[in-house]
């Protein structure tokens, strides 16, 4: 009978402990697409195209700002 190996550690995932609340921001790129009422309309046009696609090209740029700015704002600053 083979013995049992021993266990290595716990590789287990460890929960994020950065609770900036500059994380909070995040949420603005994914609640703003959610609100029916930006979609309702045709007007007003840019270059000829409906709200609907400039507006999501908008969004588009609105997710990469703010996930740029919540990076900045969190990242790990080492002294060196």
């Amino acid at each position: 009978m083979a013995a049992p190996e021993p266990e290595a550690p716990s590789a287990a995932p460890t929960r994020a402990k950065d609770k900036s609340p500059w994380n909070w921001l995040l949420f603005i790129p994914i609640v703003l697409p959610l609100i029916p009422a930006f979609f309702n309309g045709d007007s007003p046009r840019v270059l000829g195209f409906p709200r609907f696609y400039w507006l999501q090209l908008a969004y588009i740029l609105v997710g990469v700002a703010t996930t740029t700015l919540v990076y900045q704002m969190t990242k790990k600053r080492g002294g060196r």
